[in-house]
């Protein structure tokens, strides 16, 4: 049994295919349905199961087991937090976000624990990188809000956005594997559609993902359409260039046919003038996407500001008038730390140097997955 292996982490079908003759397809679907859907913690309640079968999966498969250390209600909005524990003792921050029609919520996972990306306005960035996560840890967070929703009887989880801690593409074998259990019917039955992966602009894990036609939707954070502004708050810029990335993103919505969610956090006085707003617009000419504008979420430690109203709404109807599809996105929680950009778990949380950007005094050193995806699945 290899340490990272846990059942939440299997689909029937590969549970089925790894213990062969000594458990049957009908069996290992009972099994992932106990265990994912209604959170069995053994096997035992598992009905029409038999004792040969039960013990031979027991052997190799526990059930993996995490803890909610704390749970955190917004005051302000409907949005809650929960910092949960892995079985080594790292800590991962996941989001449970409320959707327009009642009793619908997205579930916003971490991927990572950390982030190496060094996006100079993100909390997440400010840990480093500890691991990634397992896929069934990823499973876990989206199951544990999904049993408390059940409970209360508040509603359902409609969908998935990996916008955590940690950039999603960087771990994608995991998270793949996650996602076939999320919106397998007998794991947390979320459909594909309503799954979004975000990523600051990894090239390869884009190209990975059109090459499958999946159905899942991707959400690219873009921060700045100028090169050297971008470069200075997202470092992968210098890997991976924007119009590299937007170009694969194309590659993606043709093959799969999804709309691409682009996304893009409002930093007063850093990225909210009239050449950045030509620079995106001309950026995205290239391919049907879905902007979202978004406040940058105040970080202890991070020297920058939300944008002014009269800044956001320039620079909002400054691309509108150019013809791009431009939205403003609500980013809740922001009492909790909630919001996009914000999570980190504090006792990570590292402080680092900031060598200053040339027009502002701000760097380029940590951060995490990028915010303002929608949060509503279509």
């Amino acid at each position: 049994m290899h340490p990272t292996d846990r059942l939440q982490g299997e689909t029937p079908e590969r549970l089925a295919e790894r213990f062969g003759a000594a458990l049957t397809l009908p069996e290992a679907r009972r099994i992932i349905a106990h265990v994912v859907q209604r959170g069995g913690d053994s096997l035992l309640g598992v009905q029409q199961l038999r004792t040969t079968a039960r013990k031979v999966v027991e052997a190799e498969l526990p059930v993996g087991q995490v803890t909610v250390v704390e749970r955190r209600a917004s005051q302000e909005d409907p949005f809650v937090k929960f910092a949960i524990a892995l079985p080594d003792g790292a800590v991962v921050e996941t989001v449970r976000i409320p959707l327009e029609r009642a009793g619908r919520y997205v579930v916003c996972v971490s991927s990572q624990v950390g982030c190496a990306m060094g996006c100079a306005f993100c909390a997440t960035g400010m840990m480093g990188l500890s691991r990634n996560l397992e896929a069934w840890e990823i499973v876990e967070q989206v199951r544990l809000v999904a049993t408390e929703l059940r409970a209360s009887g508040e509603g359902r989880v409609h969908g998935v956005v990996f916008q955590g801690m940690g950039e999603p593409l960087h771990n994608l074998d995991n998270v793949l594997q996650a996602i076939e259990m999320i919106s397998n019917p007998c794991g947390l039955a979320v459909d594909a559609r309503n799954v979004t992966v975000c990523t600051v602009g990894i090239v390869p894990g884009i190209e990975r993902l059109a090459s499958m036609r999946t159905r899942i939707r991707l959400g690219i954070s873009i921060t700045s359409a100028q090169t050297a502004l971008r470069r200075s708050l997202v470092p992968m810029e210098g890997r991976y260039p924007i119009a590299e990335v937007v170009a694969a993103a194309k590659r993606f919505h043709e093959r799969s046919g999804r709309l691409v969610m682009f996304a893009y956090a409002l930093m007063g006085g850093v990225n909210t003038t009239d050449a950045e707003a030509d620079a995106l617009a001309e950026l995205l000419k290239q391919m049907p996407a879905r902007l979202s504008l978004i406040d940058w979420n105040p970080v202890a430690g991070l020297p920058y500001r939300p944008p002014t109203a009269e800044e956001r709404d320039r620079f909002h109807d400054r691309l509108a008038g150019m013809g791009v599809p431009v939205i403003r996105r609500y980013s809740g929680g922001k009492d909790i730390g909630a919001a996009c950009g914000q999570l980190a778990t504090e006792s990570k949380r590292k402080t680092r140097p900031r060598h200053g950007h040339p027009a502002t005094g701000m760097g380029p050193d940590s951060g995490g997955a990028g915010p303002g995806i929608s949060s509503d699945p279509e």
